[in-house]
């Protein structure tokens, strides 16, 4: 089945605005690579600061090439240029074992 990533980024409320307008101006460099299947920015309800960027994959080895190649580093050059939006960021690695798709 197929390998999903989530980047759980914890970004300050007085940040959240910029941070979902750096993903909007990156939207689209992600779908065209090999093995892409699905991509989601999950906004948190309530009180948590915690955003999940979802993606999901054919295989761990199209996640690693897309990792690997320009359109990532040119989705990650904000960050770069203009440095980190949040305060803490970590990154979960799964395996599909089962699922159930409408």
């Amino acid at each position: 089945m197929s390998y999903v990533v989530m980047n759980v980024v914890d970004v300050p409320p007085e940040r959240a605005a910029e941070f979902e307008q750096r993903f909007a101006t990156r939207a689209g460099k992600i779908k065209d690579n090999p093995g892409f299947e699905a991509f989601e920015l999950l906004k948190p309800d309530g009180e948590s600061t915690k955003y999940i960027a979802y993606t999901r994959w054919r295989s761990k080895a199209d996640f690693e090439a897309w990792v690997s190649s320009p359109d990532f580093a040119a989705g990650h050059r904000q960050h770069a240029n203009a440095g980190p939006v949040s305060t803490n960021s970590e990154t979960w690695m799964f395996d599909v074992l089962e699922g159930e798709y409408s």
